[in-house]
């Protein structure tokens, strides 16, 4: 049997992990890739720099782990658990390599994932709830009723993401790139937009009560039966924006630049 005191920077000696209780360990750098680590505590343990590329940490425990500029590349991470809610300081993902990781399902609540790698990550259904990914690439990633409420997405890249039936009430997706994602039924009640790039997105039937796309870039959005209510829309560039039958009411901060046709497609309630 490997004792794990005497584990080398050596993929070969990676085996028989499967089940094993490794929290707390000192694992940095370590070579894990395509290692078999299902249902393996890993909590609190330091995984920083180390190489998980492909390795399968189906229902592992990551609470408290520090991941910290790990490669998650092609890693499975389906029902993991990576919950900080209970945990000091949290899981550290800060520059991960979650790239086309499956995460399906998995706990990210108040994780680091600042700068994290996730471009075409499989999140649906995943826990987000006040989680930091500043800056992080989502590129293409999936989030259908992904629940990334009060989530730091601060300057994220979503282009192209599916987001559709997602909770974001009151995530700040300030200067966020949101181009051609889908948004569909997604909730961004109380959500900040200012500034964000959301062109050629789909917003149909989006709920946006109280958000702030002050300065957002809607051009060519589709917004077919959003709800603007409460929301405030002062320089958005609403150029080329379906907006027919939107709801909107007194407390709708509308931009001058809304065409005539526009306004009349809407819905005042």
């Amino acid at each position: 049997m490997v004792r794990v005191a005497r584990l080398e920077k050596r993929a070969s000696l990676v085996g028989g992990l499967e089940g094993r209780d490794l929290s707390g360990r000192n694992l940095k750098g370590m070579n894990f890739s395509n290692a078999n680590l299902k249902g393996t505590n890993l909590s609190k343990a330091d995984l920083s720099e180390a190489n998980l590329e492909g390795a399968d940490l189906e229902g592992a425990i990551l609470m408290g782990t520090n991941l910290s500029k790990a490669n998650l590349e092609g890693a499975t991470l389906k029902g993991a658990d990576l919950s900080t809610q209970r945990v000091s300081n949290g899981t550290n993902l800060t520059q991960a390599n979650l790239k086309g990781a499956n995460l399906t399902g998995a706990d990210l609540t108040q994780a680091d994932l600042t700068g994290a790698n996730l471009t075409q990550a499989n999140l649906e259904g995943a826990i987000l709830m006040g989680a930091d990914l500043k800056g992080a690439n989502l590129t293409g990633a999936d989030l259908t009723q992904a629940d990334p409420a009060y989530a730091n997405l601060k300057g994220a890249d979503l282009t192209g993401a599916n987001l559709r039936g997602a909770n974001l009430f009151e995530a700040d997706l300030s200067g966020a790139n949101l181009t051609g994602a889908n948004l569909t039924r997604a909730s961004l009640e109380g959500a900040i937009l200012t500034g964000a790039i959301l062109t050629g997105a789909i917003l149909q039937r989006t709920n946006l009560s109280g958000a702030d796309l002050k300065g957002a870039d809607l051009k060519f959005a589709q917004m077919l039966r959003a709800d603007l209510r409460l929301a405030n829309l002062t320089g958005a560039d609403l150029r080329g924006a379906d907006l027919t039958d939107s709801l909107y009411d007194d407390s709708t901060t509308l931009t001058p630049s809304l065409t005539p046709s526009q306004l009349a497609s809407m819905t005042k309630v």
